[in-house]
């Protein structure tokens, strides 16, 4: 299986895993010039924009770990060119979680990183 395949395999699970969590879906893989975003949608009141990350196994670090800082900031700035193309209200409250899945195990890591202007 390709890196693509594994991919989506594993942000589908997670979407899965979402979904079971409450969470109101609202986009999947939503690209612009800036980036992307694996998944998009709602905790109560919050827009949540999630981060999907796979890791095997521990060779290469955890999951967690390889969202850096240079994704962090790419992941702001697309979450701030989604919200103005749907017309976002400046005053809702976003969060940027991460969802770490090592081997089978998945973590639900919120409020994972600030928002980076």
């Amino acid at each position: 299986m390709n890196r693509r395949k594994i991919g989506d395999a594993q942000e589908e699970l997670a979407c899965r895993y979402l979904v079971k969590q409450g969470v109101r879906l609202m986009e999947r893989n939503f690209r612009c010039r800036q980036g992307e975003i694996d998944i998009i949608g709602y905790e109560k009141e919050y827009l949540v924009f999630f981060e999907v990350k796979y890791r095997k196994n521990d060779f290469r670090g955890n999951a967690a770990e390889a969202v850096g800082f240079g994704k962090q900031r790419k992941i702001c700035r697309v979450s701030d060119y989604y919200r103005m193309i749907h017309g976002c209200p400046s005053d809702t409250p976003v969060r940027f979680d991460v969802i770490a899945i090592d081997g089978g195990r998945i973590e639900w890591i919120r409020n994972a990183f600030d928002y980076i202007g």
